[in-house]
């Protein structure tokens, strides 16, 4: 591969948001390379990809999150690569993590990180399911044991509570496409399952180098409101669990809806 480390943006409409996101990769303490890709090409993206001198791609065809992912993750001529979510906003010492990770774990596959919750331009404390997730993510802690599958799994099992855009992974173990998934929410959560299940080691830095924001624009939000999200996840669920326990995770779960009201 060309670089070690790259930053794909798959950039989907004119998000206010984006030139935030493209100004925390730019400010990184460990810089890596940063491409803008997207599916629906516009003077503002290509705007913005030449005010910041970053190579810009577009894909021909029908917009699809998996479909752009994959291109975006296809363009980066990285060994390792992070799908940049447009609306977020990355810690500068993200990219610094992942390096040493990459230095002192030779077989790992997946990198992960704590994050933090933006709602209307606040920083929301004391988030509970926040704080479920990081003990979901106990067993990555364990990380002379990461390269095990239950461990990897385990995470997985009560809900996917690794964060898709604060998540890097090695081009050569996940393959020639990131996302194989017939899902459009929970296309990230079947993908790390798919990746739990084969050869290497999935590292989490638990602490928080992403500021996730929550908003109506959202591509979570639009799942939520034509019931996607919640057939989805039950589908997730069913993998590890026999019914009885899927709808007692699902009433539980619901309540993580509320973040988007």
């Amino acid at each position: 591969m060309k670089y070690e480390h790259v930053y794909a943006i798959p950039a989907y409409g004119d998000s206010p948001y984006l030139e935030s996101c493209i100004r925390s990769l730019k400010r990184q303490s460990s810089p890596s390379p940063i491409i803008l890709c997207t599916s629906t090409p516009s003077p503002y993206l290509s705007g913005l990809a030449e005010k910041y001198g970053l190579p810009y791609y577009v894909r021909r065809g029908e917009s699809g999150i998996g479909e752009d992912w994959n291109f975006a993750y296809e363009m980066a001529e990285g060994a390792w690569v992070t799908i940049a979510h447009q609306d977020d906003v990355y810690h500068r010492d993200y990219g610094a993590c992942l390096k040493r990770a990459i230095c002192r774990y030779k077989d790992m596959t997946v990198f992960t990180a704590d994050y933090v919750i933006i709602k209307e331009g606040r920083i929301i404390a004391g988030d509970a399911m926040l704080a479920v997730k990081r003990i979901l993510r106990l067993p990555l802690r364990l990380r002379f044991l990461g390269n095990r599958r239950f461990i990897k799994r385990l995470p997985l099992m009560f809900g996917n509570s690794i964060c898709c855009p604060a998540t890097s992974y090695k081009k050569e173990a996940a393959g020639g496409r990131l996302v194989d998934s017939p899902f459009r929410f929970a296309l990230d959560w079947d993908n790390l399952d798919r990746l739990a299940c084969e050869e290497g080691r999935f590292i989490c830095e638990e602490r928080p180098l992403l500021y996730y924001r929550v908003h109506g624009g959202a591509a979570t939000k639009a799942c939520m409101e034509d019931n996607r999200r919640e057939e989805e996840e039950r589908a997730m669920f069913s993998r590890y669990w026999p019914e009885w326990m899927v709808r007692l995770l699902m009433a539980g779960y619901r309540e993580a809806y509320k973040e988007y009201d």
